[in-house]
């Protein structure tokens, strides 16, 4: 009877385990997985201009900012890895955006980071900007994290921008949305698989007491993602939208 007992226990172990795992594999690599059919929409289309590149700019800022938060308070290590793996995804929707921009180009002018014209900020034509700007921001986030480490209100501050820009993220395609008066070239997939990883991710935040900052970033991301949902509807019967 006891060895069926401990048997039975281990079993029962074993399957938490099992189940854990998989839940932190899914939050590693369950916030990229949004972008394959947007990434597939776009090279099908060989189009960007439903798709804001500016989530990708919140994103990049977001999880920079959520490593440097870790260094100060190490959380999750899933979170961590998180981060690192979005990164990576923004660095592919930007690389295909600027191919398909490159190809699309009818001007022969090149707007370049070191132009140094705020109009043009975010919008410039060689890969090579993206990831200059994002190390420049990466080495002035890591000088002003080291000379304020030992403060905590700085930790918790720099938590706190962190998530802000995350639960941001949809902002900015729901203003392209509204300036397009339509939602064509946007991948519906895509806000789908925002809203169920929102709606996971908060969950699982929650379960596992993360940091305050966390599920509060989840439930602002679940209002926007809804709100994005709504304009699918909303552009879809709008005789005044642009025409798809």
């Amino acid at each position: 009877m006891d060895a069926e007992v401990v048997l039975q226990g281990e079993d029962g172990e074993g399957s938490w385990t099992l189940l854990s795992l998989s839940a932190s594999l899914l939050m590693v690599f369950g916030g990229a997985l949004p972008y394959v059919p947007q990434y597939q929409e776009i090279q099908r289309s060989s189009n960007t201009e439903g798709f804001s590149t500016r989530v990708c700019l919140v994103l990049l800022i977001a999880n920079i900012l959520r490593i440097f938060f870790w260094i100060g308070k190490q959380f999750e290590l899933t979170l961590l890895l998180q981060s690192v793996v979005m990164i990576l995804t923004m660095f592919a929707m930007l690389h295909l955006c600027c191919t398909v921009h490159s190809t699309n180009r009818v001007s022969t002018k090149q707007h370049r980071l070191t132009d140094w014209d705020l109009h043009y900020f975010w919008r410039w034509s060689a890969f090579e900007d993206y990831l200059l700007f994002c190390f420049g921001f990466t080495v002035a986030s890591a000088v002003v994290t080291l000379l304020l480490l030992d403060s905590a209100m700085f930790v918790e501050a720099l938590g706190s921008l962190a998530v802000m820009f995350e639960a941001m993220l949809g902002v900015p395609q729901l203003l392209q949305n509204l300036h397009n008066r339509s939602t064509k070239g946007m991948s519906v997939k895509m806000v789908l698989l925002w809203t169920a990883g929102d709606v996971f991710k908060t969950t699982y935040f929650v379960m596992n007491e993360s940091p305050a900052q966390f599920w509060v970033c989840g439930s602002v991301q679940i209002l926007t993602d809804v709100a994005i949902l709504l304009q699918v509807l909303l552009y879809s019967q709008d005789p005044w939208a642009r025409p798809r």
